[in-house]
C-alpha cells in the first residue's frame, strides 16, 4: 500500500464562501483497508458520508452524517464480528488567528454545558472533510466491542488451588 491510499477530500474556504458545498463521500476498498488499520479495526466493510460545508463567520460549518459497517474483535469471545455504526457531524472551524477562535490560554472560560463547542482551528485555508468523517467515526467506535449474545462466564477457581487455601492447609497440619 503506497502513500496514495490515504483518504482525503479538501474544501477550500473560498469554495464554501460561494455557497454550500454538498459532498457524498465513500472511500474505495484500499482506502477503507488503510482506515481500518488506522482505527484498529479488523476491517471497514463500508463507509459513506453525506456532508455539507457552508460559510460560518470567517470559517466553515461542516454538517451531515455517516454510516459505516465496522469489523471488530469481541472482547469476550475474541471472535471478529461486524456491526453498523452511524453518527452525526456538526463542527465549526476557523482559520488560525481568527478573532472567532476560542479564548487563548488563560482567557475567560465559560462553563456552559449547552453552549456550542469552540470552533476547531484550521491549519491553512482549507478543511479536510474526509478527515472530519474519520474523526467522528472513531468517536463512535465501541472501545470494548462485544459480539451480540457473547457473555462472560466467570468461574472462581476451586478453593484448594488458591494460595490462601494452601496456606490454610499448612497451618491446619501444624496445628
Amino acid at each position: 500500500m503506497g502513500a496514495g491510499v490515504s483518504w482525503s477530500r479538501i474544501v477550500k474556504l473560498h469554495e464554501a464562501g460561494r455557497g454550500p458545498v454538498r459532498l457524498s463521500l465513500e472511500p474505495d476498498e484500499a482506502q477503507r483497508a488503510a482506515l481500518a488499520r488506522q482505527l484498529g479495526l479488523v476491517s471497514l466493510p463500508s463507509l459513506a458520508a453525506q456532508v455539507t460545508v457552508k460559510p460560518w463567520l470567517d470559517g466553515v460549518e461542516v454538517t451531515g452524517r455517516f454510516d459505516a459497517v465496522v469489523e471488530q474483535v469481541c472482547g469476550v469471545s475474541l471472535d471478529a464480528f461486524e456491526q453498523p455504526v452511524a453518527g452525526e457531524i456538526d463542527l465549526r472551524a476557523v482559520p488560525a488567528g481568527s478573532p472567532n477562535a476560542a479564548a487563548p490560554e488563560g482567557g475567560e472560560l465559560e462553563l456552559d454545558p449547552d453552549a456550542p463547542d469552540a470552533p476547531d482551528i484550521l491549519d491553512g485555508d482549507a478543511v479536510d472533510v474526509a478527515a472530519i468523517v474519520v474523526e467522528h467515526l472513531a468517536l463512535e467506535l465501541d472501545p470494548f466491542p462485544r459480539k451480540p449474545g457473547a457473555t462472560f462466564e466467570y468461574q472462581a477457581p476451586p478453593e484448594e488451588t488458591s494460595p490462601f487455601a494452601a496456606l490454610k492447609a499448612l497451618k491446619d497440619r501444624k496445628g
